[in-house]
């Protein structure tokens, strides 16, 4: 029996949203074309970006995107699902390019996958974390940990997670996560227990990439960023 082939989990360190997001389309069209064949989760840190959804409402934004902009924030309008969200430093987002055609052709499926991947990479910092009805992503004692925004071209994957780490909070303030009017946003270093001298965030990777080798049942190869874009860690 032919063994299934890895994920291979790239860390592109700490970039700007601009560059990555044309990355991910790249590598989608790539797998698309079949000129590339295994699945990939690219791990990044982006510098401080409000990202626009589909879904997103002008209530979600009590700040509009000059407001933003003028203080400090990059704005793009994107094709993932779902609402207004943020990234900053101390936050792991997660890419997932992944063929679900050789997994589950089942979008509901590869969602909850997602969210039992974050959950079960939450338990080793002492969170016990889950889902909340009607409302992806992943929670902790109904405060919002991790955000989840996909997009699914010929089953191909690609936006996905992000986790929030070392993140300072008051970031949020300056949108509705999500849409979601009331939500409190949290992150490991505030909800983690027992972990004094752990560094967060090269962990956090670790566990994340460990969880998604269990929950998708696929080997994980740790590659070389330059695999797909030929650069090493830039900063």
């Amino acid at each position: 029996m032919t063994a299934p082939a890895p994920i291979r989990v790239i860390d592109l360190g700490r970039r700007r949203y601009g560059p990555v997001l044309e990355l991910q389309r790249r590598l989608c069209q790539e797998r698309i074309a079949g000129r590339q064949c295994d699945d990939l989760l690219l791990l990044v840190e982006h510098d401080p970006v409000v990202t626009l959804g589909r879904g997103t409402k002008a209530s979600s934004l009590p700040l509009g995107p000059d407001q933003l902009r003028e203080r400090g924030l990059e704005v793009f309008e994107v094709e993932r699902g779902g609402d207004v969200t943020l990234h900053a430093p101390g936050q792991l987002v997660g890419y997932p390019i992944f063929h679900l055609e050789h997994h589950r052709p089942d979008l509901h499926w590869y969602l909850r996958q997602l969210e039992e991947a974050l959950i079960r990479a939450l338990v080793p910092f002492g969170i016990a974390a889950e889902r909340s009805a009607g409302r992806t992503g992943v929670w902790t004692r109904d405060r919002k940990i991790a955000s989840i925004g996909i997009h699914v071209k010929q089953w191909v994957t690609f936006h996905g997670f992000a986790l929030n780490v070392t993140t300072a909070l008051d970031w949020f303030d300056m949108i509705v996560p999500c849409g979601l009017h009331g939500v409190t946003m949290t992150s490991i270093r505030q909800e983690a227990t027992g972990l004094d001298g752990v560094d967060l965030e090269p962990e956090t990777k670790v566990q994340v990439a460990a969880a998604f080798e269990r929950v998708f049942e696929r080997p994980i190869a740790w590659t070389d960023p330059r695999a797909v874009d030929g650069e090493p860690n830039p900063v």
